[in-house]
């Protein structure tokens, strides 16, 4: 029990019967007087017909998430706000119904309301855990709400993309090529685009998680996409490839999210296996005889650019810049200054205490541009038209100095916008 309360931060969810459903930390000996106090607090206002969404106790602030028949909570003693920790819960909620479905979790509450969902969600604790411990040490793609991709130059990343459309297949929906945890390259429809919430839960599976990369390397998964469709199935087809561009189908073979290259092909139809892997096989080739194989592992190798690198002489110490147009964002190395885990997470408090500043958070103040001074450093964030910057540099840097450190960085990321991003994508 004292292991148990000296977490910095909780999660939980739980049937609105108030059964318990899954948790961060501790077994259902400890949770169980927890949950049954939110579980009485929730039905207090539910009773009253309100909806509470957050609560303050001790050091600690409970936000709660209702849907449907799910209350998610959580309990931090962290710099965040509530409107961040919402977005966390919200990405749980997606994590459960790309197992379940909507229809289908309905299904099993309307035909029994005190159902235990804990067997209908049996290995989907890890995924669940993966992101829960992703929030707590500092993600900014939860934060930004978008995705990083690997920086390449404009002509390999459509030679990429020319090649994914010349070997698609009819039952094909979504192609995407991701290299090191980044985005590289997407094949999709005309009409439909993959929700950032969707790529964000496909990450998590294949990255946070070492279950799939340990299948072999070819993996066939049914999930549901919620922001897609949340009522059905989709059927996606992994594979990890090796170094020599071959499909790795050897389990123990030592890969790293750092270093793994993964194809994935998403089809509606549920036999569409052999049709997607010889469209694998087909995408490879092609890309090991173009060359684009090889400028795709050399982008791979290619760290990223260091503040310096981006504006000689700056001051920064950190900064996430958000394409707005393109739900994408870049930001430098995490080496050598936050590469210890607490300061990084100091590191992205900092930059969320920002992010709150000018999208509602607790004191928000609505505002285009913000300061703020913390204990070793100042921070600036910056909303434009098209993007967001969020800043993080060394004390003596001063306004002005910050302020000529941003529009440095934002005059790069205009000028390498096509490096950095994926600006239209593969379209059929």
């Amino acid at each position: 029990m004292t292991a148990w309360r000296s977490k910095l931060k909780h999660y939980l969810i739980l049937s609105s019967a108030g059964k318990p459903i899954w948790s961060r930390h501790g077994d259902d000996q400890l949770i169980s007087n927890s949950i049954g106090v939110i579980q009485t607090i929730i039905s207090v206002y539910q009773d009253a017909d309100n909806v509470l969404k957050g609560f303050t106790a001790g050091h600690s602030r409970f936000v709660v998430l209702s849907k449907g028949y799910l209350h998610l909570v959580a309990i931090s003693r962290l710099e965040e706000s509530d409107s961040q920790l919402r977005a966390q819960l919200e990405a749980l909620y997606m994590q459960v119904l790309s197992t379940l479905t909507l229809p289908n979790m309905q299904r099993l509450f309307q035909a029994r309301p005190s159902t235990d969902l804990r067997r209908p969600l049996e290995g989907t604790e890890k995924l669940l855990s993966a992101l829960a411990d992703g929030f707590t040490r500092g993600s900014p793609a939860t934060l930004l709400t978008s995705l990083e991709c690997l920086r390449m130059r404009k002509t390999h990343r459509q030679m990429i993309n020319n090649t994914m459309l010349k070997v698609r297949t009819p039952n094909l929906l979504y192609g995407l090529i991701v290299a090191g945890g980044r985005l590289v390259s997407v094949l999709r429809p005309k009409k439909h685009s993959l929700h950032p919430s969707d790529l964000q839960l496909i990450f998590n599976m294949l990255f946070a998680v070492e279950g799939v990369r340990d299948g072999g390397g070819e993996n066939w998964i049914p999930l549901c996409l919620p922001g897609f469709n949340d009522t059905g199935y989709l059927y996606m087809y992994v594979s990890f490839l090796r170094p020599d561009n071959t499909s790795d189908n050897n389990p123990h073979s030592p890969t790293g999210s750092g270093s793994d290259l993964a194809i994935l092909l998403i089809s509606t139809t549920r036999e569409a296996f052999d049709e997607l892997r010889d469209m694998r096989d087909a995408l490879v080739k092609q890309m090991t005889a173009n060359g684009s194989m090889a400028a795709l592992r050399a982008a791979l190798a290619s760290p990223r650019l260091s503040c310096t690198a981006v504006a000689p002489g700056t001051p920064l110490r950190h900064f996430l810049y958000k394409s707005r147009d393109h739900v994408q964002f870049v930001m430098p190395p995490s080496e050598p200054q936050f590469s210890n885990p607490v300061a990084w997470r100091r590191l992205m408090f900092a930059h969320g205490a920002l992010h709150a500043a000018v999208h509602g958070g607790k004191g928000a103040t609505h505002l285009k541009l913000h300061h703020a001074a913390g204990d070793d450093y100042v921070g600036m964030a910056w909303i434009g038209q098209s993007f967001e910057l969020y800043c993080i540099a060394s004390p003596d840097a001063g306004r002005s100095g910050l302020a000529q450190a941003a529009q440095a960085v934002v005059k790069w990321a205009r000028r390498e916008e096509e490096r950095l991003f994926i600006v239209g994508g593969a379209v059929f």
